[in-house]
């Protein structure tokens, strides 16, 4: 149904039929229409519409990838709650938990006021778009509201329109995009053009109206003499012609083609039964027509990992002019256009919710790795925010397995990528890596099409920590880190056990005397088992003296009375150095090397042995588990100077970069004290230490080194 065509519910309704056969679940849809029709009365759209016409249209959008009654009846509820106030109570008794917590979400989405105003702000919110939603139907009905909102943006001011549309076009259809529902995405990136540059929009519009005459007779001719050759050897199919959309053609044109150097303008789609016959159909079409080479793609054999299949040729056809020619099989095409689980659903008779959660989901765990990596206490904003932009949306390679099976990667990974995504063991016991029969080293970037084999040693003694600094993806890192965290757990036991022996041995008490008594000792320190008590003290957290003390119970040892001191006083004391430490004098204070804070961050101080108070930042991973000897402290914003932290930055090899890199920092009042190579393969790593005045001014320069176009990562670092 074209975009002009109103919709109705009796038109909705019989789409609904074709693929819902529950007449328990077609009442269900026929009561939340009634139910938003009787709520959303009187009020209207900026278009002049009764306001139903929109949780209507969003309900009909969602019928074109087989969404499961819930869905559907969670898309014609899902303003109730904004608009009219009605409770998530109501929806419960009325239409059950499921699709009461659907409508819920979708509100919880919709209250956000994204912006697409800074790279930091769109990846912020998509951080909380895929958060928010534990159901990816959610994403899937924001998407379609979009959709629809999108069709009718001329309602409101023009400087909302470009809002709306950049917005569209930064956050919601790459998400479109990562789920593999092309319908979704190809209309929201065209409608998005079209108010957020209208002039190039129109441009394109014009140039190819401008040619359509010509393009269509090319193409019948063409769709004529394909079929002839098909029905002359008994094969049935159907062809489409396939209008390039808008939105590619200027993506073609701002990486540097010329209009008339777009040559998949003339395109046909070829629909078959079977795979057998896209192969045949294949060989017919090569003998008459002269393929172009290079051009030629099988995406049967090898599919993507989304699932998508076709065979992809490019040919000399009619006129001396190229097709691109795609065959598939009607089943491909519904997973191609629709998303795999909305197939499924539909052909197998299954719960799409299931389905949904069994497939679609799967295609969320990359933003879902980021965002447990943006859980970490370790990562930054700006950390979220760089892991986000090569992850999430950038391109993505195929690579493949020995055996043939497809790995989907971001661009830039490397067999480290490669190893932890096929399994995490085979990443833990990874000795080296083979590119097309090649050995290459660690870092290497892969390419698209590459075939790569992993070498392994089940000996081995693990990843190697410095993989942290190679590896791509959050995925293959956080993997490592695990790694070192359950080996670092073994050590820390193991360490924790010798000093609480050393301890007993030194206050003439027996182990025995420790194990007897260890019930009171875990209640006291709130563990859980001996193996906790011997972690705390192997990592620091707590001093051997005092778990001994327990037994004995002598005295508290020095850093207790030191905490109590601290304790005793609320005051803050005006001192000369940056930290200002509430209820003590001239303690000796000093900045932690490892996480090297400035002024403006948030700090916590960790009182040493003998050494005053180190100030770390509060997500340095060195004091994360740490409980005892920690103290609340804050920065001395009268104090002046400048401080030291750690920058390491990942840069495109061009000419001059390093110079634009100086003057960047020139340009924010940031001193370059050092600049240390780091790596110097596909890429630049520059570890950069860096005196600023404090955290304003810090994020300054990030901001600034975010928009050197040579920038491919950059965060703050943490030893």
């Amino acid at each position: 149904m074209k975009e002009e065509e109103k919709i109705t519910f009796e038109s909705f309704f019989e789409v609904v039929k074709s693929y819902i056969e529950d007449e328990k679940e077609l009442e269900t849809i026929k009561k939340a229409y009634e139910f938003a029709y009787k709520t959303h009365m009187g009020e209207k759209r900026r278009t002049g519409e009764e306001y139903i016409t929109h949780p209507l249209n969003v309900a009909y959008i969602l019928t074109k990838i087989h969404s499961n009654y819930e869905t559907l009846c969670a898309a014609l509820l899902h303003d109730v709650i904004k608009m009219d106030n009605i409770s998530e109570d109501v929806l419960k008794e009325e239409f059950g938990v499921d699709i009461a917590k659907l409508v819920k979400e979708v509100t919880k989405i919709n209250k956000l006021s994204l912006s697409a105003d800074s790279l930091y702000q769109i990846n912020y919110y998509k951080k909380i778009l895929v958060g928010l939603c534990e159901d990816v139907r959610v994403i899937i009905i924001k998407l379609a509201d979009r959709l629809h909102n999108m069709k009718t943006l001329w309602a409101i001011p023009e400087e909302k329109q470009k809002e709306k549309a950049k917005e569209t076009l930064e956050i919601l259809a790459p998400i479109a995009h990562r789920l593999g529902i092309h319908y979704l995405k190809s209309e929201l990136e065209d409608l998005s053009l079209r108010y957020y540059k209208p002039d190039i929009y129109y441009d394109i519009v014009t140039r190819l109206n401008n040619t359509k005459a010509e393009r269509d007779s090319a193409i019948l001719e063409m769709k004529t003499k394909i079929s002839e050759l098909l029905n002359e050897h008994g094969i049935e199919h159907e062809i489409k012609g396939r209008s390039k959309s808008i939105y590619s053609i200027y993506n073609k044109m701002q990486n540097g083609k010329k209009f008339e150097e777009i040559y998949d303008k003339l395109a046909l789609r070829v629909y078959v039964n079977t795979e057998s016959e896209c192969y045949l159909t294949l060989g017919l079409i090569h003998s008459k027509f002269k393929p172009l080479s290079k051009r030629f793609k099988d995406y049967i054999a090898m599919p993507k990992e989304n699932m998508y299949q076709s065979l992809h040729t490019t040919i000399f056809g009619v006129g001396g002019e190229l097709y691109e020619i795609q065959i598939r099989t009607y089943e491909m095409d519904k997973i191609a256009e629709y998303g795999i689980a909305s197939h499924w659903a539909y052909k197998e008779k299954i719960d799409e919710s299931q389905a949904i959660k069994n497939v679609m989901e799967q295609k969320l765990q990359r933003f879902r790795n980021i965002i447990e990596s943006s859980k970490s206490e370790t990562e930054t904003d700006e950390d979220f925010v760089n892991t986000v932009k090569k992850e999430a949306l950038d391109n993505y390679i195929y690579v493949y397995t020995p055996k043939g099976d497809v790995i989907e990667l971001p661009y830039g990974s490397t067999p480290i990528d490669f190893a932890y995504k096929v399994h995490s063991k085979v990443g833990d016991t990874m000795v080296g890596a083979i590119v097309n029969d090649i050995i290459v080293p660690l870092d290497h970037k892969l390419k698209d099409g590459d075939i790569v084999k992993i070498n392994v040693n089940k000996n081995s003694k693990g990843p190697s920590k410095e993989w942290v600094n190679i590896a791509f993806t959050s995925l293959a890192r956080n993997r490592i880190k695990s790694y070192y965290t359950k080996i670092d757990k073994t050590e820390n036991i193991k360490h924790g056990q010798e000093l609480i022996e050393k301890e007993l041995r030194k206050q003439k008490l027996s182990f025995n005397e420790f194990t007897d008594n260890i019930q009171s000792i875990l209640d006291e320190l709130g563990e859980d088992t001996i193996e906790d008590v011997y972690l705390s003290v192997g990592n620091g957290k707590y001093n051997p003296l005092t778990i001994v003390n327990m037994l004995n119970k002598e005295t508290k040892s020095k850093e207790e009375i030191i905490l109590n001191r601290l304790g005793s006083s609320n005051q803050p004391i005006n001192i000369k150095n940056d930290i200002i430490v509430a209820g003590i004098d001239e303690i000796k204070v000093t900045l932690a090397n490892c996480c090297k804070p400035v002024k403006g961050d948030d700090v916590i101080g960790y009182i040493t042995r003998g050494n005053g108070i180190v100030v770390h930042r509060t997500n340095c991973h060195n004091i994360m588990d740490v409980d005892d000897r920690i103290i609340p402290i804050e920065w001395n914003m009268e104090s002046e100077g400048k401080y030291k932290t750690s920058i390491i930055v990942k840069l495109e090899k061009k000419d001059n970069v390093l110079v634009n890199l100086i003057s960047r920092a020139s340009s924010s009042n940031v001193t370059i004290q050092s600049i240390n190579l780091v790596n110097n393969s596909d890429y630049l790593t520059y570890n950069l230490l860096v005196l600023v005045e404090n955290i304003t001014k810090l994020n300054k320069f990030l901001n600034e080194l975010y928009q050197m176009k040579e920038t491919i990562e950059v965060e703050r670092l943490i030893q």
